[in-house]
C-alpha cells in the first residue's frame, strides 16, 4: 500500500522497494581511490533498495562484445546507460525517474562504458551526469551518491537537494 507525503516538489511513498532491484554494470576495473567511496554509497544505499555491481574487467570488443554486456543485464530490466549526450537530471528530476522505474515493478540497470566509452543497443534511456567528461570509476562513485540521494528523497528524509 502506499501512502504518499509531500518532500519539497516531490511526492514521497513509504511503499517497499524490496521487490526491485538497482544493478550498476561497469566496465573497467575499480582501483583505489575509489573503491572506497563506491563501498561507502554500497552500503547507505542498502538501506533502500538490493543494489547489484557487475564489474567486466575487459571491455566489450567492438565485434559483438556489447552483446556480451547486454547478457549480464537483468532480464525485463529498464536500462539506462551513462552518455555525454543523455539526458540531464537535477536530483529532484534523477528522484523522481528512480520512483517511476521503481514504481513500474521493473529492475533498474545502469551501464557505465569504460574509458573509450560504450554503444548499448539494449539501452532505453540515455543519462548524463553533467557537460563535463568523467573517468569511468568517478561516474560510479557519482551515479551511486546520486541514487542514495534520490532514495533518500523518495523515502522523504532530508537531503540537500
Amino acid at each position: 500500500m502506499r501512502s504518499p507525503r509531500v518532500v519539497g516538489r516531490l511526492e514521497a511513498s513509504t511503499s517497499s522497494i524490496a521487490a526491485v532491484q538497482v544493478v550498476v554494470i561497469s566496465v573497467g576495473r575499480l582501483r583505489a581511490p575509489y573503491v572506497d567511496d563506491v563501498g561507502h554509497y554500497a552500503k547507505l544505499l542498502g538501506r533502500y533498495t538490493r543494489l547489484t555491481q557487475i564489474e567486466l574487467r575487459d571491455p566489450p570488443a567492438r565485434d559483438g562484445g556489447a552483446e556480451r554486456l547486454a547478457a549480464r543485464l537483468p532480464r525485463g530490466a529498464f536500462v539506462s546507460l551513462l552518455a555525454a549526450d543523455g539526458e540531464q537530471l537535477d536530483s529532484l528530476a534523477f528522484a523522481r525517474f528512480v520512483e517511476l522505474r521503481r514504481d513500474s515493478g521493473r529492475d533498474l540497470a545502469f551501464v557505465i562504458g569504460g574509458a573509450h566509452g560504450l554503444e548499448l543497443a539494449a539501452a532505453e534511456h540515455r543519462l548524463s551526469l553533467g557537460p563535463m567528461t568523467l573517468p569511468h570509476q568517478l561516474a560510479r562513485v557519482v551515479l551511486l551518491e546520486a541514487l542514495f540521494r534520490a532514495h533518500r528523497i523518495i523515502a522523504g528524509e532530508p537531503y540537500h537537494y
